[in-house]
């Protein structure tokens, strides 16, 4: 079993910061210098490939070394104000999904947000299309320029102002439902602070390290925040809650995360209680005309 000790590390030569593997030290040192040098790498190791990250075990389960991501964060990513164990973690979390070269590969991807809608995300350039059978639209947007068509019983709207109008609640839509099944791939996005909060167990019985996310002038509800727990063994997301203002003390809702499959090398959960993502696709290319027309699309 893991132990979430953080330990100081001792570098020899500025080589060694530039490698795989940093050995951590047995004796117990200042951590504000462990915790500084990893905010450095956090921003080093940004050009700097490798093949695996996270803790190695020895045989009394103390951690005993460091392997560094090519895993950057992007731009905004709030790395002063983030834990550096945090940091770490959601290396973690993105290689136990596959990585950041198959998420940076991933073109396409389809699901049904709760059986309400559902979207085909061309990740790739940028589009998305919403499929809404109860109220018979299909809105095609680009996420770029904000540009794109809307269409009501396959009769497209004409009008700039209701364009407009629906192209924005498309835009909503998009980043709320696209962030039930992919914020695990989030984790260093743009105005995100991300902090270790401790160690705790899901509803369903399993160890895990928790972390929250906080926001800082992004997205659509940026007083939201968002509690996580990571499995100790596989280092997946298990268990998310939901506060719709951080201050809150208690969430709003805690839901599992689970029922991870693979989808040719990226795994994807869509198992949120009763609150189910369902009919995931991950795909080459975009289908013929999705954004072109509101008919029916054969995936």
């Amino acid at each position: 079993m893991k132990q979430q000790m953080w330990r100081s590390i001792t570098i020899p030569s500025l080589e060694s910061a530039y490698g795989h593997e940093l050995k951590i030290s047995k004796k117990r040192q200042a951590s504000r210098l462990f915790y500084a040098f990893i905010i450095s790498l956090a921003i080093l190791v940004s050009c700097k490939p490798a093949d695996k990250a996270g803790f190695g075990d020895d045989a009394s389960g103390e951690p005993t070394e460091i392997v560094v991501y090519n895993n950057p964060p992007a731009d905004g990513f709030d790395i002063e104000g983030s834990t550096p164990h945090a940091i770490v973690m959601a290396d973690q979390i993105m290689n136990a999904m596959g990585g950041r070269e198959k998420w940076d590969q991933t073109n396409v991807i389809s699901w049904n947000f709760l059986g309400v809608r559902t979207l085909l995300w061309d990740k790739a350039n940028n589009k998305v299309r919403i499929d809404i059978p109860s109220s018979k639209m299909v809105i095609a947007l680009d996420l770029n320029d904000m540009t794109g068509s809307v269409w009501k019983d396959k009769v497209k709207y004409m009008q700039p102002d209701s364009i407009s109008k629906y192209l924005e609640q498309g835009r909503k839509m998009w980043i709320n439902d696209s962030y039930w099944l992919v914020m695990p791939f989030k984790l260093k996005d743009s105005g995100v602070t991300l902090t270790y909060v401790g160690e705790d167990t899901t509803r369903q019985g399993a160890r895990a390290d928790v972390l929250r996310l906080t926001f800082k002038n992004v997205g659509v509800t940026p007083d939201n925040a968002y509690d996580v727990w990571v499995d100790f063994d596989t280092r997946l997301i298990q268990q998310w809650a939901y506060y719709k203002e951080a201050t809150q003390e208690e969430p709003n809702f805690v839901l599992p995360w689970t029922d991870y499959k693979d989808y040719d090398g990226l795994l994807l959960s869509g198992e949120r209680g009763d609150r189910d993502l369902t009919e995931i696709k991950v795909l080459k290319t975009v289908p013929k005309g999705a954004f072109d027309n509101p008919d029916p699309l054969t995936l």
